[in-house]
């Protein structure tokens, strides 16, 4: 699975006491940073969709970005 650019970002501030934020809930905000970045992920691949492959993800009852996004970045 890949990593996201977040959880490459919370990563590296959980791992260096230097760069933790005192006072701040950093689980909190890495989790409505994460929510953030999948709807972006989402929503650029939508946005790439040709009008056929709309018509074929409505047909299907499947949402293809947000299957792309879990079985791209969800552990």
């Amino acid at each position: 699975m890949k990593q996201t650019a977040v959880e490459w970002l919370v990563e590296q501030i959980k791992k260096d006491p230097n760069l933790r934020l005192r006072g701040f809930d950093i689980d909190g905000i890495a989790e409505q940073a994460k929510a953030m970045e999948k709807e972006q992920i989402i929503d650029a691949y939508n946005k790439n969709l040709t009008g056929l492959d709309m018509l074929e993800q409505e047909e299907s009852g499947l949402n293809w970005a947000e299957q792309y996004y879990n079985e791209t970045y969800n552990k």
